[in-house]
């Protein structure tokens, strides 16, 4: 018996097939898995095994937290790297559990005295973390600095390599190419999603995808080549009309015109479905379109059926992710990215793993 209001189903294989394709647009590097996010909402532990048995053998997550979480999953052997850094007050957990912080200024080599391998994150021009202009240029005129420190990983991150011919990404580049020679035997990383598409130039050593892993489109403006993996689907709970100049939902920010069926289904804010969906987004019913109309609340959205062929009944399921769009098609609708989507998947979906892969 399904007593759970909404669905929610991961499609392993889809997961594999995208790395695989990913693998074979970047054959030269090794492909390490970004699972930081709980693997961007699809489930840190599955996504993770599913690398595994694909030969990954790097893993990149955002905090500490995560990276034990995800040691306990992988057990001795697998690298791990916390681009969050190395966090302070807590760094004899880094060698406690195996993982690499990720070394984003001077004064976290200086704290990173363990002898054990860590990775060196080099801005090149996203301005958040890693070693900025003026330490790299520290860096360049006195390499002891980190002449103790065992670099196995030397990174960067690309801003805009989703946005074709953004004039950024090959300064990111060149500039990212120019501290390189002070670390001959440290594995070179600077390609995202999107950077494995631009230039097998920008390849080096190991690649870092993570939303084209989980279907969202890393090439801007053309058709995604990535498999979707996230379906929702969530139950009408009750149909009834709306009469002409009646008004549906919190602000009445809609209001009939004309008779509609209005369809009040089983999903919200709550569930990660974003309020900026409100008026403009979509479902799908039998595969017919059906708008949203009213505001989303934090249980509840409400669609106008009155279009469709054939007559929806409470219990039925409306289709949210799968054949009729994908998290960048609604998150297009919502005004935000994909991303956004997976990452705000709430807790009350029954949630359900599928494919071969398992």
């Amino acid at each position: 018996m399904i007593t759970a209001a909404a669905l929610l189903d991961i499609n392993l294989d889809a997961v594999a097939d995208n790395i695989r394709l990913l693998q074979s647009r970047a054959p030269k590097a090794a492909m390490a898995g970004v699972v930081k996010a709980n693997a961007y909402g699809t489930g840190m532990e599955q996504v993770a095994k599913v690398h595994r048995s694909l030969g990954t053998n790097t893993f990149f997550v955002a905090t500490l937290d995560e990276g034990i979480a995800l040691r306990k999953v992988l057990g001795v052997g697998p690298e791990i790297g916390i681009l969050g850094g190395l966090f302070h007050g807590a760094e004899g957990e880094y060698p406690a559990h195996d993982l690499m912080p990720v070394l984003n200024c001077l004064g976290d080599v200086e704290r990173w005295t363990e002898g054990r391998p860590a990775i060196l994150h080099i801005d090149t021009g996203m301005r958040r973390l890693g070693l900025d202009t003026k330490e790299t240029e520290r860096l360049k005129k006195d390499p002891s600095l980190v002449a103790n420190l065992n670099t196995a990983i030397v990174m960067s991150h690309f801003a805009c390599a989703d946005e074709p011919g953004h004039p950024l990404t090959p300064e990111q580049f060149a500039k990212f190419n120019d501290i390189l020679a002070l670390f001959p035997k440290a594995r070179k990383s600077l390609s995202n999603s999107a950077g494995i598409f631009v230039s097998a130039d920008y390849h080096f050593d190991l690649v870092r995808p993570g939303m084209a892993v989980y279907g969202l489109n890393p090439t801007s403006g053309e058709p995604n080549p990535m498999k979707p993996v996230v379906q929702i689907k969530t139950r009408i709970l009750q149909i009834r009309d709306a009469l002409d100049g009646e008004t549906v939902g919190y602000a009445a920010s809609h209001t009939a015109k004309g008779v509609r069926r209005i369809a009040t289904v089983a999903l919200g804010y709550a569930d990660g479905f974003l309020r900026s969906l409100s008026n403009r987004g979509k479902m799908f019913w039998r595969g017919q379109e059906v708008p949203i109309v009213g505001r989303v609340s934090m249980d509840l959205v409400t669609l106008d059926v009155t279009e469709v062929q054939g007559q929806p009944v409470a219990g039925d399921w409306v289709e949210v992710l799968g054949a009729g769009q994908d998290a960048d098609t609604l998150a297009a609708a919502a005004g935000t990215i994909g991303y956004e989507i997976l990452t705000d998947l709430g807790n009350r979906y029954a949630r359900s793993y599928s494919g071969k892969s398992l």
